[in-house]
């Protein structure tokens, strides 16, 4: 689905003072997508008309600072505040128990609501992301981001530097046309310039990290690991100690497959999460 038609379906809702890009397809048990850094619920496209076909009713946002949501200069972004919008999100849409899938920056915004809530969350599906902060290997690009110099470099990313960055984590080739899509969402209002405020989450994931990686740890519901092997951020070394940690959890491994499993194997991801989330 073109972007233009994904952001057409969808409505924005204010929460919490916030204004956020918010999507619902489809009826039935309901499950919510959570999208990574830096890019947009766009990234579901694929997925979505096949977890509806599966009897899924299908929430997707743009988390705030990304896509076509509020990107609030000079605001200090949190992964709890973002875990705020979204259970304010619930609350608006009379949503209850729900499934959870999360991906990269999204995953701990997951961690942070099954840290919350543990027994609203029915089921959860993960796809690469920093479970685990002390295996997090961010690309060197973002390490400069999220360093001093980080609001210079902001400004002089464009979609040449950015296209190039978003390569390097991709193992399988990705259509020119939908990673201009993923530019000209971050790039919407001057949110590039966001970035070094946004990966204050490599911080909030040091802070957090017993809190998150427990409340992962000690789930209960079913869990299932969509994962990309190639990933240099979050691959096959995190995919190790997830085996280890949740050894009776259900994995799908997609050899050849990087960091963005649902734009590299649109495919293998989506009827790996209908068929988990049809239970």
């Amino acid at each position: 689905m073109k972007h233009a038609d994904w952001i057409a379906g969808g409505a924005t809702v204010e929460l919490n003072g916030r204004r956020l890009f918010v999507r619902r397809d489809g009826a039935g048990s309901p499950v919510t997508l959570l999208h990574g850094f830096p890019t947009s619920s766009h990234d579901w496209a694929a997925t979505v008309p096949h977890l509806v076909a599966a009897g899924c009713q299908v929430t997707t946002l743009d988390l705030l600072g990304f896509g076509h949501s509020d990107k609030p200069r000079h605001h200090r972004y949190s992964i709890h505040e973002q875990a705020d919008l979204v259970e304010a999100l619930w609350k608006h849409l009379d949503i209850g128990p729900t499934a959870l899938v999360a991906h990269d920056y999204g995953v701990s915004v997951a961690q942070e609501l099954l840290a919350r809530e543990p027994g609203r969350i029915t089921r959860a599906a993960w796809l690469n992301g920093g479970l685990y902060a002390d295996l997090h290997r961010p690309i060197p690009a973002q390490r400069l981001l999220h360093g001093r110099l980080g609001p210079l470099l902001a400004r002089l990313t464009d979609e040449r530097r950015f296209t190039a960055n978003l390569r390097s984590v991709l193992a399988k080739p990705v259509p020119d046309e939908l990673l201009h899509d993923m530019w000209t969402s971050m790039a919407r209002q001057k949110g590039h310039h966001l970035a070094p405020h946004l990966l204050r989450y490599i911080d909030d994931r040091r802070v957090h990290f017993h809190r998150w990686t427990g409340s992962l740890e000690r789930y209960e519901g079913p869990l299932l690991f969509v994962w990309g092997p190639e990933d240099p951020v979050s691959g096959a070394h995190v995919l190790e100690r997830l085996r280890q940690r949740r050894p009776h959890a259900a994995f799908t491994v997609l050899d050849g497959v990087g960091h963005y499993p649902q734009v590299e194997a649109p495919e293998e991801t989506a009827a790996a999460l209908a068929a988990f989330l049809a239970g």
